[in-house]
């Protein structure tokens, strides 16, 4: 006012001799072309699995072309395998395969959702990891052992077992079969039971811990039971994982070949009971694969794999619909 210099507050000095905070300046074409180049690489990726699926498909349709050209269609409704005749039919196979498939998932499903539940939900949470390592170790241990074990120490338990069975209720068609040895039919479906229950625990085990507490609690506060809260809440909530959990195992047990091939009994004629010794297609592509001595042969094993190939498929886009359905129908709270 008076021509003198005005003093400055502290604040105020700070605020006109600091130099001004530096503003950052993002790129955004920079930005848009990160993003461009990800999109682009993900996507190749992506095409290049399918492409690998189409090759693998061709591959298969190009070596079976000549047990195709031979036997047609008639090849997945014959009984007959008949290398010295030359005649190939692979009924029995595919029946055997689907029939210890579904029989081992019908046995590994409970044991694997209850243990599932049991490790989220029961399991303190210091003990969980004691828990959950031994099975997801079983998860990775070579089928050929689960092989070995089965044939030295599951098979005998199993004959006194059919022993029995067939005696008590030999009346029933399914425990009505020929001499019992102990391999056969239930033999394998119990060894892929075992094999496919770790997978399907740790998996399902994983998915029911992405429950969102809140919402069983919500439960538990409003008078439910534990189990009520779990049945309710836990389990509609994680239906899509799980019965993704269920159709790997189904996968596993389909494909398995060296741990069914040692305990299955590798007999071509058609099941009628659980004691029948029983052939997949995996293990017969295994075990007879070096043995093809000429190209009828050769092509009709490859068309073997082309049908379990086809099979897997099958399922798989079932299970996706499945999946996609039961997406659909979650109730709005669970989302």
């Amino acid at each position: 006012m008076n021509g003198k210099p005005q003093a400055v507050g502290p604040s105020v000095g700070r605020f006109f001799t600091n130099p001004p905070a530096r503003v950052v300046h993002h790129d955004v074409h920079v930005i848009n072309w990160g993003d461009r180049l990800f999109y682009l690489v993900t996507r190749a990726l992506a095409i290049c699995v399918i492409v690998l699926v189409v090759l693998l498909a061709l591959d298969l349709f190009r070596g079976a072309w000549e047990a195709i050209g031979q036997f047609g269609l008639k090849f997945l409704v014959g009984t007959t395998w008949d290398p010295v005749a030359r005649q190939f039919g692979t009924l029995p196979t595919i029946i055997g395969t689907l029939v210890k498939a579904f029989i081992g998932l019908l046995l590994a499903v409970p044991i694997s959702i209850g243990s599932a539940i049991f490790i989220a939900f029961y399991v303190p949470k210091w003990l969980r990891p004691m828990i959950s390592y031994p099975i997801e170790l079983l998860a990775g241990i070579p089928s050929i052992v689960f092989g070995l074990w089965g044939l030295f120490v599951m098979v005998p338990v199993i004959r006194a077992v059919q022993i029995w069975l067939k005696a008590n209720f030999g009346w029933f068609f399914l425990f009505n079969g020929p001499a019992v040895y102990g391999v056969g039919v239930l033999a394998g479906s119990v060894i892929l039971a075992i094999m496919i229950i770790p997978i399907i625990t740790a998996i399902s085990r994983d998915i029911l811990l992405t429950v969102p507490r809140p919402q069983i609690e919500g439960m538990l506060a409003l008078g439910a039971t534990k189990w009520e809260a779990i049945w309710k809440v836990a389990l509609p909530y994680a239906r899509v994982g799980l019965f993704g959990a269920v159709i790997l195992g189904l996968g596993r047990a389909i494909g398995e070949t060296m741990a069914v091939t040692m305990v299955g009994g590798n007999s071509f004629d058609l099941i009628h009971s659980l004691f029948d010794p029983v052939h997949s297609m995996a293990s017969q592509i295994a075990s007879e694969f070096t043995e093809a001595t000429y190209n009828l042969y050769v092509s009709s094993l490859i068309y073997v794999g082309l049908v379990l190939f086809g099979i897997t498929m099958i399922i798989s886009l079932c299970a996706q619909f499945l999946i996609w359905r039961l997406s659909k129908g979650r109730v709005a709270v669970f989302e």
